[in-house]
């Protein structure tokens, strides 16, 4: 059997990040996600897509969004080059969905289902480690020392995108632009939604059921 291709979806702090690397180990496949591509690719010549900048080392350096187009290609190039995959932060939109359909064939589409008020709580509640980035959570995953990591010892802080206010933003950011892609796909025959507010080891239950059985 071939490895399985899978597009995993959900709202920032659903837990993609945490089943995609179940399902890479499980499944012997490649994890690729947009900001990895990204970065591997970052010198990849693009000077022929008529775009502001060559590469997309420049628009990262430069601090601009990298356009659709250049992701695109970036993406296509990552899934060609991978002997199955699980497919995490892409498409972010509608037209990046439609272009995933010209570039490969999915087996299953999983949609983690995690509720606003949980999403808001769990990305809040997030304290990662100053110098070794080392995740913990006020509720879910204390450390030994409150605001001190088990591992080096380093100061817990609130990054800035999990204040309150920049939480809240990025998930209308997500309801605007991403929400569709899931709208989408979701009469497809090969989507799977899965109850994403359950402990990871319950959720991760669905996500091999899902997988085994479609692909």
């Amino acid at each position: 059997m071939s490895k399985p291709h899978v597009l995993i979806l959900g709202a920032p702090g659903a837990g993609k990040g945490t089943q995609s690397a179940r399902i890479a180990d499980a499944f012997g496949v490649e994890h690729v996600t947009t900001g990895d591509a990204l970065r591997a690719n970052k010198d990849m010549d693009i000077s022929d897509m008529d775009t502001e900048y060559d590469t997309p080392r420049a628009y990262m350096e430069a601090g601009d969004l990298v356009p659709d187009a250049v992701v695109n290609a970036i993406v296509e190039e990552a899934l060609s080059t991978a002997d199955g995959y699980v497919l995490d932060g892409y498409p972010r939109n509608l037209e990046q969905a439609e272009e995933l359909e010209d570039m490969t064939d999915l087996d299953v589409i999983l949609h983690l289902d995690v509720s606003r008020g949980e999403l808001v709580d769990r990305l809040t509640g997030r304290r990662v480690c100053d110098d070794c980035g080392t995740n913990y959570h006020v509720e879910f995953d204390q450390p030994e020392t409150e605001g001190v990591c088990d591992d080096c010892g380093g100061d817990l802080v609130q990054r800035e995108d999990d204040q309150p206010e920049s939480v809240e933003n990025r998930l209308d950011v997500f309801d605007d632009n991403t929400q569709p892609v899931i709208d989408h796909y979701s009469d497809r025959d090969d989507f799977v939604a899965v109850d994403g507010e359950r402990a990871p080891d319950a959720v991760w239950e669905d996500v091999e059921a899902a997988i085994e059985t479609n692909a």
